[in-house]
């Protein structure tokens, strides 16, 4: 599974805290875990603080958004 991020979302990604950005990351990974399931054409993951928007195309991943609050 490759995993692509838009420009928006790698900016976000790389601007917040290390433990939200750690908390990004978890969530890309259980996506790419569990990418065998058909997804919808639009699906999200949410964690305790962030969460990302993602289509999946045959085995890439596309990350059209990511955000935490606070």
């Amino acid at each position: 599974m490759r995993v692509e991020l838009i420009p928006q979302a790698a900016n976000v990604l790389f601007g917040v805290p290390d433990e939200m950005h750690a908390e990004i990351i978890m969530l890309i990974d259980a996506v790419t875990k569990d990418a065998e399931t058909e997804p919808p054409a639009l699906a999200a993951a949410f964690g305790e603080w962030c969460w990302l928007v993602y289509t999946v195309h045959g085995d890439v991943i596309e990350v059209l958004d990511v955000g935490c609050a606070g």
